[in-house]
């Protein structure tokens, strides 16, 4: 009676290990950075939504950042003459109502290329930063309009014709 005792606690303590094995495991697979494509490049882009921060991995051997985005279905919005306007970022869609739009920045620096003519290469590091507002006569109002285009697929000279 007294040798069935003594493997309770190693029973309970094997039974304890493995349910947090299947916790962390679930934990993990729920957050791990999606990863969508097939390519030699390797990008990582960062969607920023207020606090709200998670990570993309591309794989793709797409010469542009735009196409290797929208073969992935990661970003959607309206082509017009300067590109694409970029609206929706992995399924989080700008309220134009209240004046949002996607910045793009490249390693946290605004990029002056659009986002179907933004260059990629392995390892490259690109941010989309859902921003409120359109405030032309604010302080920030060069690198609001110089992202503004870019994610709009203009370039920085082209955001003031728009």
């Amino acid at each position: 009676m007294e040798q069935k005792k003594s493997k309770l606690p190693v029973i309970i303590g094997g039974i304890v290990l493995l349910a947090l094995i299947v916790i962390f495991g679930v934990i993990y697979i729920n957050n791990r950075p999606k990863t969508y494509g097939m390519g030699e490049k390797k990008i990582v882009l960062q969607v920023v939504n207020g606090e709200d921060k998670h990570d993309i991995t591309i794989k793709t051997n797409e010469e542009y950042l735009g196409k290797a985005l929208t073969d992935n279905n990661i970003v959607d919005g309206t082509t017009s003459d300067y590109g694409l306007f970029v609206v929706t970022v992995d399924g989080i869609t700008a309220d134009d109502a209240s004046q949002q739009w996607w910045a793009l920045t490249k390693d946290g620096v605004m990029t002056t290329t659009g986002v179907d003519t933004t260059p990629i290469k392995d390892g490259d590091h690109f941010e989309f930063t859902l921003t409120t507002g359109y405030d032309m006569g604010s302080s920030g109002s060069a690198s609001e309009s110089t992202s503004s285009a870019a994610s709009s697929g203009a370039d920085a000279s082209s955001a003031s014709a728009q």
